[in-house]
Formats: C-alpha cells, sequence, structure tokens
C-alpha cells in the first residue's frame, strides 16, 4: 500500500503535516478529509527500491536525524502494541501515531507497507541497516520464530536504552576536559603568536645578547606567527595518513593491538569489549538466538581485529563440541573473571544470567574508571598549562632583570 506525505489545513485553520497510508492518492484525500482536515499538498514517499534481482536498496532519508533514543522508544512502545494483543500491522498504524519525528515516520510506514504485503518484520527492517543493525534485526527474527516478538522488542528496548545510557555517561565526563584543553590551546596560540611579539620588539632593540628560553620563545613566537598554516596543513595530513593506515589490514591489526595494551587505555578498553559481549550476547541467548549464530554477531561489535579473531576461534571450537570458556581462556584479551563467569554459566544452564552479570559488572567498572581519568586530566592540564605560562612570564622577565643591572 503506498504511503502519502501531506500538508492540511485543521478546523481552525492551522497547517498540520503528517503521512498516511493509502491504495491511491484519492483515497488518501478522502482519509485526510474523514480525519477533519482539508488536504493541502499530497506527495507519495519514495518506496523502497529494488533491483532487477528483487533485492531490496535502502533508500537514504533526507530530514530529521533519527537518535537511537528515538528507535528504543519506538521499539518499547510496538512491543507494548504486541502484548495488549494488537496484530502487528495495526500496532505499527499505531506507532506511527505516535511517532514525532517525521523522517521516521516515513521508514515505519515502508515497514508498515513491506508487512503488509505479506514480507516478514525481518524483512522489511533489513531494508534500513543503517537505522537497524544485525544484533536488531536477528532478535526480532528469533522473536517472529518463536512467537515471542513483544518480549524480544522489550529486551531490545531495554539494551539500547543501557547502551545509549553508558555512551551519555561516558560522553558527559570527557566533554569537560576536551572543552579545557581546546580553550588552553587557543589561548596560548594567541599568546605567543600576537601579544609576545609586540612585548618582546623591545628586547630586539636593545641589541644585547637575550636569555636562552627568550630567544626560544622569540623564535617560537615567530615560527607560529609566519607559519601556523603550515602546522594546521600538517596536523591535517597526519590525521589522513593514520585514518587511511588504519583502514589498511595490517595497519588496522596495528592499532586494535595498542587500543588494548596501551598504559591505562588498554585495560580499559578490554573493559568495555566484555561489558559489550556481555551484554549483547546475552540479550541475543535470551531472545532465544543459538550461540554460534549469536557469536557471528557479536563479532561485528567490537569493532577490534584481535577480539573477532577470538570469537572466530570460539565458533570453530564450539561447532567441535568445545565450551565457550575454553577457547577465550587462552586468550589474553578476555580477563579471568569473564571466563569464570562463563563457565560457570555453562555449568549452570544460566549462560545469559552470567553475561549479563559480566556486563552489569564491568559498565560499572568501565563508569568509575573513566571518572577517575577524566579526574586525574583536569589536574594534569592545569599543570601542563601552569608550566608553559611560567615559561612565558619567566622569558619575558629575565632580560629586564638584566636590563635593570646594566642600568645599576
Amino acid at each position: 500500500m503506498p504511503v502519502y506525505e501531506y500538508s492540511a489545513l485543521d478546523k481552525a485553520g492551522k497547517k498540520v503535516k503528517g503521512i498516511i497510508d493509502a491504495d491511491s492518492l484519492t483515497a488518501a484525500r478522502n482519509k485526510i478529509r474523514q480525519a477533519g482536515n482539508f488536504p493541502v499538498d499530497i506527495m507519495e514517499t519514495v518506496p523502497v527500491a529494488r533491483k532487477k534481482t528483487g533485492r531490496k536498496i535502502p533508500v537514504i532519508q533526507v530530514g530529521q536525524r533519527i537518535r537511537h533514543q528515538d528507535v528504543s522508544i519506538a521499539t518499547r512502545q510496538l512491543a507494548t502494541l504486541l502484548g495488549a494483543g494488537i496484530p502487528l500491522v495495526p500496532a505499527l498504524g499505531g506507532l506511527i501515531e505516535q511517532t514525532t519525528n517525521q523522517t521516521f515516520k516515513k521508514i515505519i510506514a515502508q515497514i508498515k507497507d513491506a508487512v503488509n504485503e505479506g514480507n516478514s518484520l525481518t524483512s522489511a527492517l533489513s531494508d534500513h541497516p543503517r537505522l537497524f543493525s544485525r544484533i536488531y534485526v536477528n532478535m526480532v527474527k528469533s522473536g517472529e520464530a518463536s512467537g515471542s516478538l513483544d518480549v524480544v522488542l522489550e529486551q531490545l528496548a531495554d539494551f539500547g536504552e543501557t547502551q545509549q545510557a553508558m555512551k551519555s555517561r561516558i560522553r558527559a565526563a570527557l566533554i569537560y576536559p576536551a572543552f579545557m584543553a581546546l580553550v588552553g590551546t587557543i589561548v596560548l596560540f594567541l599568546l605567543i603568536t600576537f601579544i609576545v611579539p609586540s612585548i618582546t620588539q623591545v628586547f630586539d632593540d636593545t641589541q644585547h645578547a637575550l636569555p636562552l628560553p627568550t630567544s626560544i620563545l622569540i623564535s617560537l613566537s615567530g615560527f607560529l606567527a609566519n607559519y601556523w598554516w603550515a602546522i594546521i596543513i600538517i596536523l591535517i595530513g597526519m590525521l589522513v595518513a593514520l585514518r587511511f593506515a588504519v583502514r589498511q589490514p595490517q595497519g588496522k591489526m596495528i592499532w586494535d593491538r595498542l587500543k588494548l595494551t596501551l598504559p591505562l587505555f588498554g585495560d580499559l578498553n578490554m573493559k568495555i569489549a566484555a561489558a559489550r559481549m556481555g551484554r549483547t550476547l546475552g540479550s541475543l541467548l535470551s531472545s532465544g538466538v543459538p550461540l554460534i549464530t549469536a557469536l557471528h554477531i557479536v563479532k561485528n561489535i567490537f569493532n577490534n581485529v584481535l577480539l573477532a579473531e577470538v570469537i572466530d576461534d570460539a565458533t570453530e571450537e564450539l561447532e567441535k563440541g568445545r565450551s565457550l570458556s575454553n577457547v577465550l581462556k587462552k586468550s589474553r584479551w578476555f580477563m579471568p573473571m569473564v571466563v569464570q563467569m562463563i563457565a560457570v554459566g555453562e555449568q549452570s544452564g544460566a549462560l545469559e544470567k552470567m553475561l549479563n552479570k559480566v556486563a552489569d559488572s564491568y559498565e560499572k567498572e568501565v563508569e568509575t574508571k573513566i571518572m577517575a581519568l577524566t579526574s586525574l586530566i583536569e589536574p594534569v592540564m592545569i599543570l601542563v598549562m601552569g608550566v608553559l605560562v611560567s615559561f612565558i612570564v619567566v622569558s619575558i622577565l629575565l632580560p629586564i632583570f638584566e636590563m635593570n643591572q646594566l642600568i645599576r
């Protein structure tokens, strides 16, 4: 059934916008009038395109940005509607009415249209891979297969909200240090480049030998004033080169190893990976997804070649009848607590429960460690700024003291 985007006037004469599904343009116009509105403009939204092979191509939506929070809220609302016994297509229709984001509303309408044509919800969601991840689609697939779609959607909403809350806390903890570093860098650059030269110009006119710190400051100030553009170009070039190198297989391997072995940050990254694996794998297993299939999905959430290789090895060993804990035990990238909890879960038959406990534990540890690191960054930044400002002040005062000695 086609989906139309419309603008209309309500009974008070105010302009309203929305989307509606109907068999034809005339039927859409009649639906709008039946709702008590006068249609002004109606346009059919672009449907999902298909190749000659029949494979669907996702259409890139242009407009209001869709946040992760919007997806989590819609998922929970759909779970509530299905749990109340409402069929899927009417539930999607109700979801369209409750959604305020116009871009997201169009996508839900397209999903409803695809389901109404006889496609599964899994197939309809897979047409929008940028919005619905592989984890999301596979959990919905397991829910459809087991007849517990409302329960799976509720778990997906919980999972999405937990992950988003963790990311928000990390971002909030890093905003202040990042802002202070940016402001401090800008202030020092302006001070050395534009203010220091006007002060040190007096020393150049004296024709006396200047102290070493003053000479260094004058040279640095002159270099920044004349070649600041070259520094920016070099920094951008280094970032582009680094990004290109990381995209290469060997560069990616080196970068991923550094992320897991760097002091302070290596331990933090391993705990983040453990939390993500525990939460994702636990949610997938709770939704009825087989362990091997779940591991294939989990492999993609790490964004780390070394961890992905461990999961690949674990999948191969599981197919041979071995346990997951024995494989992870051989890897240096998974902490002993993770392995022990998984072993207990395998022996007790409550693997998903133990994985969720692992996630809870490491999420708290990650948050605590990030807060500790950010609290450490602030005094370090103040110390660095103090040293640099002190160097500038001393470099300016030294020749002044020498000139006073000469006058006496």
